[in-house]
């Protein structure tokens, strides 16, 4: 479908892309992956005739229908959000309009071979019309917005009214209804909560269009895409499969490079010794010059890049008693719009606490409730004197002083201490030499996110408020976060639509849901698998209904009711925990050990491997050895999957029945 050959683009000193190819055929679902900066979204510009090549050939056929979805907000007016969805069929449109104008015909006409003629022909028009889906364009519209988290009375509202993160949902609606032979999606997750993200998986598995997705959601590449395309030193290189098997692919071809490189590196010494050994003695020139020449001829290897990343830890931070923030009775509105009434929330020490709800639940007003910055119309908040709080949000990152240098940012927060330090700190977050003297105003959004998160390790806080930290962070970058924050010694409140940062950090689910708030232990896997089912929107998940009189009338969960369902959760998550976590241990061990079976199988297909007869004999042994340890550990696996199944049924037969009166 696309073929890009010998592809060159740079902007001015800096090469992007070098003699690359790439091939998309009709039903390849590829994952862009590559550093901030790579050239990711240039790619894109490029497929789209956006961007110029420098040099190199872009062949696609001309009447290719490409759906493409930028990174950056895009302004609209003048529809409401139905008619700008649907706007896309033009020859559904172009068929209506010639159905409009033969209708209006055959009321003028009298009879005769024009009325016959008009009839077959608005016959065809309406077989035609039907074929192509026009009755179910609107109903299919109605249901992608549904998905992507629009309800009912949104459809009518004029486009210009929504925020960017909803224009940007519109549009994607648009591209999804269209079906077009190929669809471009530049971080598409960025603008989406958790319910709608899990909608959107869904609908891309099952679509026929081609798809090409920057993203850095491994969990959305994972299951959408079938096909990796990474940008690496202005190369393009392609791996088969989803993101986690790419990583081990590209980890292997990078050990088989090194071995590569270091086994020339080897030659190239043997054959410089040689020549520095013997470059005086006559009798040997004719061989130096031969190892001379070979040398020139030699096709160097390279070795791997190693790619840039930040790399930091949080220091330690002062231990404060037990309860950090406490929220009593609070109440916030905007306005007749009410976001909170009567809540009560407690931060607890070692707490780490990821809040899910759609967005307009108020899970950023909640964040700004916990950090102070917003007035409460009831209620009070109650702060530990020993706590310090850091805030990461978007709105933080708006409140950068654009005038500002990257290094006076800094200063303005880092109190007393040492210019050599703060620049150590900036390099570790891949401000280096003349970029810490770069004005705010001119940074990408990546790198106002790194800036922020700098500010917030100079901070020293215990305990950190992250408004989606992970937005315009490339996947190396996010996972450098992720492991410094797995290793902070403070508490954490989380906003976020990464499952996987969720799962690695969060030990408690916060549930934000008709304006109130919902607890429940463990990480994103642990909420789905055992509470969501009781979490449903549909009111007969939440509550009991009944007939009575005519009229059906809803029991909610009453106080103890709601009391005794905490309590068997987290009896429930004690006694399940250390079970899981042998779980994850065993798997872990069997994936190692399997690994290097196949390493040890791999060395048994070489035939150099049987020139030495004792190294045969350490691998078959070795095999043995590794067959009955994974052996072991499957029957280990197997013996503690049974257990947790049986704590689970154990858990279901004792929950408490919430639909007794």
């Amino acid at each position: 479908m696309i073929s890009i050959q010998h592809l060159d683009k740079h902007f001015g000193k800096k090469d992007l892309f070098i003699d690359c190819e790439l091939f998309i055929g009709s039903t390849d679902r590829i994952g862009l992956v590559g550093e901030n900066g790579t050239g990711k979204t240039t790619l894109l510009k490029m497929l789209l005739g956006l961007e110029a090549p420098n040099s190199g050939k872009i062949g696609k056929p001309k009447d290719l229908r490409i759906g493409y979805l930028p990174q950056e907000v895009i302004e609209l007016s003048g529809t409401s959000v139905l008619e700008y969805v649907t706007d896309v069929a033009q020859e559904l449109k172009r068929i209506e309009s010639e159905m409009n104008r033969v209708s209006r015909e055959l009321e003028r006409a009298e009879g005769g071979e024009a009325l016959l003629g008009l009839a077959k022909r608005q016959g065809y028009l309406l077989e035609r019309f039907d074929n192509l889906g026009g009755y179910q364009l609107e109903s299919r519209a109605k249901k992608i917005l549904s998905g992507l988290g629009f309800g009912e009375g949104d459809f009518s509202l004029p486009i210009e009214s929504l925020s960017g993160g909803w224009i940007m949902r519109a549009s994607l609606a648009r591209i999804l209804l269209s079906a077009p032979d190929l669809i471009l999606l530049d971080e598409p997750t960025n603008h989406l909560d958790l319910e709608s993200l899990l909608w959107l998986e869904d609908y891309l598995k099952g679509v026929t269009s081609a798809l090409l997705v920057i993203s850095h959601d491994r969990v959305f590449l994972n299951r959408v895409v079938d096909r990796i395309v990474e940008i690496d030193g202005c190369k393009i290189i392609s791996y088969a499969g989803n993101y986690d098997l790419y990583r081990v692919e590209k980890a292997k071809r990078e050990e088989i490079r090194w071995a590569a490189y270091r086994k020339q590196q080897e030659r190239i010494a043997q054959i410089q010794r040689f020549i520095e050994k013997n470059r005086v003695r006559k009798d040997r020139a004719r061989q130096v010059q031969s190892r001379i020449k070979l040398l020139e001829r030699m096709d160097r290897i390279d070795p791997p890049r190693e790619s840039k990343s930040i790399h930091f830890e949080f220091p330690p931070p002062a231990r404060p008693t037990k309860t950090l923030i406490e929220l009593r009775g609070v109440s916030k509105s905007y306005g007749s719009h009410v976001v909170y009434r009567d809540i009560n929330l407690s931060i607890l020490r070692g707490d780490r606490i990821a809040f899910l709800g759609p967005n307009g639940a108020g899970k950023t007003t909640l964040m700004r409730i916990l950090a102070g910055d917003l007035d409460l119309e009831g209620g009070e908040r109650l702060l530990n004197p020993s706590i310090y709080i850091a805030s990461f949000s978007q709105r933080q990152m708006e409140q950068l002083s654009p005038q500002n240098t990257v290094l006076e940012e800094l200063l303005s927060v880092a109190g007393n201490q040492s210019l050599g330090k703060l620049r150590a700190l900036l390099g570790a977050f891949l401000f280096q030499n003349e970029d810490t003297t770069k004005r705010v105003s001119l940074l990408s959004g990546g790198e106002k996110s790194r800036l922020l998160l700098c500010k917030m390790l100079v901070a020293r806080a215990n305990l950190l408020l992250l408004d989606e930290p992970t937005n315009h962070l490339d996947i190396p970058s996010t996972e450098a976060l992720e492991e410094a924050l797995r290793q902070y010694g403070g508490s954490l409140c989380l906003i976020s639509h990464d499952r996987h940062l969720i799962n690695s950090l969060a030990n408690k689910i916060l549930l934000i849901r008709d304006k109130a708030l919902e607890l429940y232990p463990g990480n994103f896997d642990d909420y789905q698998r055992i509470w969501a089912g009781d979490q449903g929107s549909s009111p007969s998940r939440e509550c009991r209904w009944e007939a009575a009189h005519g009229e059906r009338t809803m029991r909610r969960k009453t106080q103890d009711q709601r009391r005794a369902e905490a309590e068997c959760r987290n009896r429930f998550y004690r006694e399940s925990s250390p079970l899981r976590k042998r779980l994850g241990l065993l798997e872990g061990e069997i994936d190692k050990s399997t690994a290097l079976l196949d390493q040890l199988n791999g060395e048994l297909a070489q035939p150099e491997t049987y020139r030495d007869p004792s190294r045969i004999r350490d691998i078959h042994k070795s095999l043995q050895e590794l067959k009955e340890k994974i052996d072991e550990l499957t029957r280990e696996w197997e013996s503690v999957v049974m257990r947790l199944d049986d704590l689970e049924r154990q858990f279901e037969a004792s929950k408490p029945d919430v639909s007794a009166k």
